[in-house]
């Protein structure tokens, strides 16, 4: 569940609000985009024993295994993305306060799910 102490600004980069996520949580595993092939991050969710499913750029050195088919169902959520950003409003982040976009989010996503 979402939480509006996990919302960043849009004009932060996308590594930068990550270090607060990689706290011990309880998830398995993570799907990110070439982005996210940073050694900080894939040892942080290592450690946590978590499954790192982020293919890796080419100039790494140390290869990893990378799991292709399961990375390929990261479409489903990037097809989501693109659902809720056709609202005006999410797309334009429009709300005033994080709480209200929180809630925006969760109305968008029920639209979605009811079409």
């Amino acid at each position: 569940m979402w939480s509006a102490s996990r919302l960043s600004p849009a004009s932060i980069t996308t590594r930068s609000g990550l270090p607060p996520l990689l706290e011990p949580a309880d998830f398995k595993g993570i799907l990110a985009d070439k982005a996210f092939d940073v050694h900080w991050i894939v040892d942080a969710l290592h450690a946590q024993g978590a499954c790192v499913v982020i293919p890796q750029r080419k100039n790494r050195l140390d290869r990893r295994p990378f799991d292709g088919p399961l990375f390929k169902a990261r479409h489903l959520i990037e097809n989501f993305f693109c659902k809720l950003k056709e609202f005006k409003r999410i797309a334009m982040r429009s709300e005033k306060t994080d709480r209200s976009f929180e809630t925006m989010i969760y109305l968008v996503g029920a639209i979605i799910n009811s079409r």
